[in-house]
């Protein structure tokens, strides 16, 4: 028996952890107030996988689901205190290696208002459909052959 991989993330009302287990079976996954427990068995090798996580701060254990994929399953726990940011999943600030952050996921909301956010999804959707070089405009004619440095001299061929 072996703690399987996990990676998680903080949100305003929620705390997400993903339990990276490939065609895992046999799930379980226990809600406690101050607890999270998961176990399962991966694959064709039938290796069991268990961890059981002391939380950092109290979730709701009826508001907490579960969801298995293919490739791993993921837990939305809800928090108890909705707008308190956790800067760690577990209760002791020992490093496990089994357990890291979800740095794709992970947005620091603490000081972001809504209002902001709706800026950065603009600027990220005017960034997406922004085209390649061919489409940069004309720099004041930079391209001019009048504005051309001493240096620009053609070079002789080599012998």
């Amino acid at each position: 028996m072996q703690p399987a991989t996990a990676k998680w993330y903080d949100r305003r009302d929620s705390v997400i952890i993903e339990f990276c287990v490939a065609d895992s079976k046999d799930v379980k996954v226990n809600f406690d107030k101050k607890k999270c427990g998961f176990s399962c068995f991966r694959g064709t090798d039938n290796v069991k996988h268990e961890n059981e996580i002391e939380l950092f701060e109290d979730i709701n254990e009826n508001g907490s689901k579960h969801k298995r994929t293919d490739r791993s399953v993921l837990c939305y726990l809800q928090k108890a205190h909705p707008g308190k940011a956790w800067p760690r999943l577990t209760k002791d600030k020992a490093k496990l290696s089994w357990l890291s952050v979800d740095f794709n996921n992970w947005k620091d909301w603490e000081d972001d208002s809504d209002e902001e956010m709706g800026n950065f999804d603009q600027f990220s959707d005017m960034m997406n459909n922004m085209g390649g070089e061919d489409d940069l405009p004309d720099l004041d004619g930079a391209d001019d052959d009048e504005s051309a440095d001493s240096d620009d001299e053609k070079m002789p061929d080599l012998e």
